[in-house]
């Protein structure tokens, strides 16, 4: 388990449907080591706030080998580190592997898996391919949040060590399944909700669902 490539952009406008919106999706890889705060990297940047960034989604890592099925389906012979705006892209870490609340050490930080990715319409349009959103999510290959527990650098080549895993072992896929999918039931909701690190937007809407049983 590591990292191929940490990828960073600040926040810049594109034209969507006639309209200006700013966007820090146009991730792009770094050469050198990045600091990692507790808000994100070092000179990187997200637009939307309310779902984007913020304590409990400050880093995105996304899997490397999904690359290949993404270039299959978008029909393109190439995509760089960075294409579905994360900051990390890793090797070893699969959504149906990796358990919300793993805590995991790369290069000299610390970080926390929070939460699984739900894409925006800035994807669809960075990928010209607007329709990709329910795709991307029905796939599975929505990669990870992170929080960031201990700040420090981090750059390609570093590796990923689990420091701990979460006792409830809820997959980022099964948290997926649970929040956009239409799966799991009332008891994986509480047991997702046992889950300190979970991300409070998650959190708030499960609790909710879960109020009106």
């Amino acid at each position: 388990m590591k990292v191929l490539s940490v990828n960073r952009s600040l926040v810049r406008l594109v034209e969507v449907n006639g309209k200006e919106v700013p966007t820090g999706i146009y991730k792009e890889p770094v050469p050198a080591p990045v600091m990692v705060y507790p808000l994100g990297l070092e000179e990187d940047g997200q637009a939307d706030l309310k779902v984007h960034g913020g304590p409990y989604q400050a880093v995105y890592a996304y899997p490397a080998e999904h690359y290949a099925h993404w270039r299959q389906e978008l029909n393109r012979d190439h995509l760089e580190p960075g294409t579905f705006g994360e900051n990390l892209t890793v090797s070893g870490l699969l959504e149906t592997e990796v358990c919300i609340g793993d805590v995991h050490r790369i290069g000299g930080s610390v970080l926390q898996v929070t939460c699984e990715r739900i894409p925006c319409f800035k994807l669809g349009h960075k990928l010209n391919r607007p329709d990709i959103l329910k795709p991307f999510l029905q796939s599975g290959r929505s990669g990870f949040y992170y929080r960031v527990v201990e700040g420090g650098m981090v750059a390609a080549g570093d590796p990923v060590e689990v420091l701990a895993r979460d006792p409830e072992g809820v997959t980022v896929r099964a948290l997926l399944g649970m929040h956009r999918l239409h799966e799991g039931t009332p008891a994986d909701l509480r047991r997702a909700l046992k889950i300190e690190a979970l991300s409070p937007l998650v959190r708030s809407e499960f609790e909710e669902r879960l109020a009106k049983n």
